[in-house]
């Protein structure tokens, strides 16, 4: 019979294993939806960036856009041994489990069969009437009665908990079998995506090779592309510092340097809806993949050379539809004379710019609303490159567009 410090012990074991397994189930879940999501920007990566190799691209775009697909395929070989790992340490934990199930199962097994043995040498009714009648009183006879009732229950209970631990263990099994074909089918898919890693890299490292050649041109044509998102920075900054000011005259008050929007109750709510989406907000584009994201980072093809980016670059596909990522009103659209222009889109007291349009189908002072298409993204016609600058600013100050679109 089992003691009850030992079922005290057993309880409080599986109590544990159950919590430990929530959260490696849990861990699994976000490694695979990771793993799914590297597997569908790969697929991105090569049907919008390698696809029409009918077109020359430049140095730069290709070795940036070998660069990133070699970035992604790291990552998903990253993302795919944590799984492998991860499903190593459950294969140990279910062994552990099948080797304390099994000990357990032989332990009631053993229980119950002696239970049976007693049971069968005093199984006739005229023992059992006699065991009664031998009571010296009513009370003790009762106290037989309840001995006998909690003895044939105790049968009971311990042929189901046979029942329960044998179903366990053909569970526990079964999900280890699962488990072994799970990693090695996450093994042979890191095998393929590792040979792929190696073309790549390359690939790359040619590419470098002939860069570094001829090193001074490649950094001036990066720093002269840097002038040029500067430049439309600067103008996209200067248009918000004028709709900043009009409001406030508008509202009669007095503008400052640190003046923000003054805001109608009406762009005051529409702000507040736009930041409860925080995190939430639809993609510009319909299909794309982040070539270029926010802030200051190493050029890929010169790293020596850092590039400020106020905003994404999205790589799509050719005659892509830009949409409102929110409501709002059209603040300005920007005509460029050294490139194309740049719609600018008001949110309250924020503004999301796109940027590199080809057509436009909205103006000044239009409303809008989420998903709305309001243009198109202009495609190079030399190397068939289809990129949308997106940014997002509040006030005058940009913010990271990652941080307000969904899985940006």
């Amino acid at each position: 019979m089992i003691k009850p410090t030992q079922t005290y012990s057993l309880v409080l074991g599986f109590l544990l294993m159950s919590v430990l397994g929530f959260s490696q189930s849990k861990k699994q879940q976000e490694l695979e939806e990771r793993r799914q999501a590297l597997r569908t920007e790969i697929k991105q990566i090569n049907e919008l960036l390698f696809k029409d190799k009918t077109k020359q691209k430049s140095q730069i775009s290709l070795i940036e856009d070998v660069n990133y697909r070699v970035n992604v395929r790291k990552n998903l070989i990253q993302v795919t041994n944590q799984q492998a790992n991860l499903l190593t340490r459950e294969i140990n934990d279910n062994q552990n489990k099948i080797t304390e199930l099994r000990d357990e199962l032989e332990t009631l097994k053993a229980s119950y069969a002696k239970m049976i043995e007693t049971s069968y040498k005093s199984k006739s009714e005229q023992s059992r009437v006699m065991f009664l009648l031998s009571s010296t009183n009513f009370k003790q006879a009762y106290k037989r009665v309840q001995y006998l009732n909690q003895y044939a229950n105790y049968q009971k209970e311990q042929g189901e908990s046979i029942k329960a631990k044998t179903a366990e263990l053909q569970e526990t099994n079964t999900d280890l079998l699962r488990q072994k074909a799970d990693k090695q089918k996450l093994i042979e898919e890191n095998r393929v995506a590792q040979r792929e890693l190696e073309k790549e890299l390359v690939q790359h490292r040619e590419l470098m090779a002939s860069i570094t050649k001829n090193l001074t041109n490649y950094t001036a044509q990066i720093k002269k592309k840097q002038r040029e998102a500067d430049q439309i920075d600067r103008e996209i900054e200067k248009i918000i510092r004028e709709a900043i000011a009009a409001s406030n005259k508008k509202a009669g008050k007095t503008t400052t340097a640190s003046s923000g929007f003054a805001l109608t109750p009406e762009a005051a709510a529409l702000a507040k809806d736009f930041v409860s989406n925080k995190g939430k907000l639809l993609w510009p584009v319909e299909k794309g993949v982040v070539k270029v994201r926010y802030g200051k980072q190493p050029s890929p093809l010169v790293p020596s050379v850092m590039i400020q980016s106020t905003g994404v670059r999205i790589a799509t596909e050719k005659n892509a539809q830009v949409r409102a990522v929110f409501n709002g009103e059209v603040l300005r659209v920007i005509s460029s004379k050294n490139g194309n222009p740049t719609l600018l889109i008001q949110h309250g007291n924020y503004i999301t710019a796109y940027s590199n349009m080809a057509k436009i189908y909205v103006k000044k002072g239009d409303k809008v609303s989420t998903k709305q298409p309001v243009g198109e993204v202009f495609t190079n016609p030399a190397n068939g490159e289809t990129i949308l600058s997106f940014s997002v600013f509040k006030e005058t100050k940009t913010v990271n567009p990652a941080e307000w679109i969904y899985r940006m």
